[in-house]
């Protein structure tokens, strides 16, 4: 880290470098897809899973990794890059509906938490994602007070259901 320091890098720039539009680059759209595949087969269960859903213009399901945060018993969706996040506008416009994989399919409903709770539950997503610290401008050790500031701009998502058996894009839409 002090290596990176002194050479004139902050931790955290190539990643911000990946996003700086708001979108994934090239190498972020790759390692995406990597992230995904991974995600899909469950081999990072607790750390990784991948969000199926309709794009909203496209009608194509969109893959993608994101990083499941519990929170007191239930798991919640994050949006690293923001509300303009393209994911949060194909979830929304599905009407939350989606599909979860991590070694099998799960149909869930995304339900979006009020901005006034979503203040511990960032808090945790900094602590399980380290990809993620340098989008959120609050210290992963901060107090929940810093994170409260901040949580109307990153939408966050309830995961509700899910049966997890079979093939489930037809039931979804997906």
């Amino acid at each position: 880290m002090k290596d990176i320091e002194q050479g004139g890098q902050r931790p955290g720039q190539i990643t911000r470098w990946m996003y700086r539009s708001g979108r994934p680059n090239r190498l972020a759209s790759v390692l995406n897809r990597f992230g995904a595949t991974v995600g899909s087969l469950g081999l990072w269960r607790s750390r990784l899973v991948t969000l199926e859903v309709r794009g909203r213009r496209s009608g194509r399901v969109i893959s993608l990794p994101l990083v499941p945060t519990e929170y007191h018993g239930d798991r919640y969706l994050v949006a690293m890059l923001g509300a303009r996040t393209s994911w949060v506008a194909n979830v929304r416009a599905a009407g939350g509906a989606a599909v979860l994989r991590a070694g099998r399919r799960e149909p869930v409903r995304l339900e979006e938490v009020d901005p006034g709770l979503r203040a511990p539950i960032l808090q945790r997503y900094l602590q399980l994602a380290p990809g993620a610290r340098p989008h959120i401008p609050v210290d992963r050790h901060a107090g929940i007070d810093a994170f409260a500031e901040v949580a109307d701009r990153y939408p966050v998502f309830r995961v509700v259901g899910g049966d997890g058996g079979g093939d489930t894009r037809h039931e979804q839409g997906l």
